[in-house]
């Protein structure tokens, strides 16, 4: 009796998936996209890069928040903000300009779609800096360990971006892995 209970319900089961409309998926079967609306960002992203050409690297990590939150968000009401404390911050100097040529324009960039950006002054200090040597858009803070205590205090999440070499399928799966094909 007990048998054939469960196996009626399994049947029930089965059938009720078939019957509801709820796809069975495999492996082959495509993904969804969902374009959600997302609120409005209060984010807040450290920066302590071993290298300046990192931290300048790692700012397309904000563009594309940026950009997201413009297709699929409210970016009017968020708020972005950067703590540079790092080797990065050398790229953040004035006084290096010809040594990072296009940092300005991609700062600038930045905060004229409203990203703060700060640099912790201890940080500079002990790397050869005076607070008024870095680029006019430039807040220099006390410490960064007080501002990002601060933002987070406020609410703001906490963004680190860890960089890695890009992969490609095209490029780097397919010639790793022959069993894998261009047919999709």
């Amino acid at each position: 009796m007990r048998g054939f209970r469960k196996l009626a319900q399994a049947t029930s089961l089965v059938a009720f998936i078939y019957g509801s409309g709820y796809a069975v998926a495999g492996p082959a079967d495509p993904s969804k996209f969902e374009p959600v609306q997302y609120e409005p960002q209060k984010v807040l992203y450290d920066w302590n890069y071993a290298t300046p050409h990192e931290g300048l690297r790692a700012l397309g990590y904000i563009k594309n928040h940026i950009k997201a939150m413009e297709e699929f968000g409210d970016l009017e009401n968020s708020d972005f903000v950067i703590v540079a404390h790092g080797n990065d911050l050398h790229a953040l100097s004035r006084l290096n300009s010809e040594a990072f040529p296009d940092a300005y324009d991609q700062l600038k960039e930045l905060s004229d779609l409203g990203v703060k950006i700060h640099v912790c002054r201890n940080a500079a200090k002990g790397r050869g800096y005076e607070p008024d040597e870095f680029y006019d858009m430039i807040t220099v803070v006390p410490a960064a360990v007080i501002d990002i205590a601060k933002y987070q205090n406020m609410g703001y999440s906490y963004m680190y971006p860890a960089l890695h070499p890009r992969m490609t399928r095209e490029e780097d799966i397919i010639p790793q892995y022959p069993e894998v094909t261009m047919d999709e």
